[in-house]
């Protein structure tokens, strides 16, 4: 019978891996061997790879979300329809011919959907708890999850006899159960930064662990829910497509190296940030080989205290989807990361402890500012400092208040609302 006992191997070798795994050389050599073994599995069990190399995965196609949907039904072993997993979910479903259905949160503007078999949801959790708790076999836990939306996944996990799963939905909004968040006392919470933020402030975050998850971590928030608390705020880098990385106690986020291969893209030239093309070997009902992600990732070279080989991660600095391109004095566009746009509005006005700033046109800026916090004034002299520093055209800036956070969606502080013109130059 698929449940915890597959929950419980994939958490014991997990911990095994981490104590096996404690160099490079060991890391690569681990992962060059699971990828030669998802490889054949590719090739004789998902159509879409019937023709690939195992042992050549630098040959394998790199995918993204519009190219993994337009062959949805070959891409996973049971043969799905895209419009089957819609239709199943539009009705309220879960499961489509005994496999797990659903859907990303559409950030981006189009849905991200995904098959997976029951094995592999607890594969994931026994992955998942390994490295957020590693001392769940011999203690107990009440862990509050604070999430947009509950997937049978959470739900499972909320059974076990070890961990006991307290569930706190965002769509009912915070005010709907922080008394009963309070009254659950979790020893720890996962939630989204804005949400662990506003219980800071309210003096409802009383849990001794804390991880962010479901969007990045914006050093805004950080420091307001480690000033009102007192303690490290953990990430827990995941999305629809897998589990990507976890905090250590130091609070380095590792990549989960030991579960997913990343090869690494260039981002915009000069930023130093990455685009991550993951391989889950965990995968099997549907591919997950050699996808690129929307992420910018600015890497970390430099040991760990802990002792982890695996890849550090010193930032998320959001998505490709969100980088700016700025007309400059010639007219054409140029990049800007998102790293940069929030830099230059918070070294105008140390005061800003929250904004949103969206590009709405080639040199047309939105944005907004909390009541009572930051000058309009200084907010337009560090936009035209940065303008002048890129050699940008003098950017033209709408500037409102009031900020109110978004429970029904992600945040996205810096966000890109405009579509280039495919008759711009683009320049990087």
């Amino acid at each position: 019978m698929i449940g915890f006992g597959h929950a419980l191997w994939a958490y014991t070798l997990a911990r095994g891996r981490q104590r096996t795994l404690r160099n490079r050389s060991a890391v690569e050599r681990y992962q060059a061997r699971r990828m030669v073994a998802l490889g054949r599995h590719l090739r004789h069990t998902i159509p879409f790879y019937a023709t690939i190399e195992p042992e050549r995965p630098d040959r394998w196609p790199i995918m993204d979300k519009e190219r993994l949907l337009a062959n949805f039904d070959a891409m996973n072993i049971a043969g799905l329809s895209l419009d089957r997993v819609r239709d199943a979910l539009a009705q309220g479903g879960s499961t489509v011919d005994g496999h797990a259905v659903g859907h990303s949160t559409g950030t981006s503007g189009k849905r991200g959907y995904f098959v997976i078999g029951e094995a592999e949801r607890f594969v994931w959790l026994g992955t998942l708890l390994a490295k957020t708790l590693p001392d769940a076999l011999w203690r107990r836990h009440r862990v509050a999850l604070a999430l947009p939306g509950f997937s049978r996944l959470y739900r499972s996990a909320g059974d076990g006899s070890r961990v006991r799963l307290g569930l706190f939905d965002l769509a009912d909004g915070v005010d709907a159960w922080q008394d009963r968040l309070t009254a659950f006392a979790p020893d720890t919470i996962v939630a989204p930064p804005k949400v662990l933020r506003l219980l800071a402030e309210r003096g409802r975050l009383t849990a001794a662990t804390i991880f962010s998850a479901a969007e990045v971590l914006d050093p805004l928030d950080e420091a307001v829910i480690e000033g009102a608390t007192g303690r490290r705020v953990r990430q827990i880098y995941m999305a629809s497509e897998g589990l990507f990385g976890v905090s250590c106690a130091y609070g380095t986020l590792h990549l989960a190296e030991d579960v997913v291969r990343f090869e690494w893209e260039a981002g915009p030239d000069g930023s130093g940030l990455v685009q991550p093309i993951v391989s889950d070997f965990t995968r099997r009902v549907q591919a997950m080989a050699r996808y690129r992600m929307n992420d910018l990732l600015l890497l970390d070279h430099a040991p760990c205290q802990c002792g982890s080989s695996f890849q550090a991660v010193r930032r998320i600095e959001g998505r490709s989807d969100d980088v700016f391109w700025l007309a400059d004095r010639a007219g054409a566009l140029r990049p800007v990361t998102p790293d940069v746009v929030r830099n230059a509005l918070l070294d105008a006005d140390r005061s800003i402890d929250d904004f949103r700033v969206v590009q709405t046109g080639p040199s047309r800026l939105a944005v907004q500012l909390p009541d009572g916090h930051g000058e309009a004034t200084a907010v337009a002299t560090g936009f035209a400092r940065l303008a002048d520093c890129l050699g940008l055209a003098s950017l033209e800036l709408e500037v409102g208040r009031g900020i109110a956070p978004p429970f029904d969606r992600k945040l996205r502080r810096v966000r890109r609302d405009w579509m280039p013109p495919q008759s711009i130059t683009v320049r990087s």
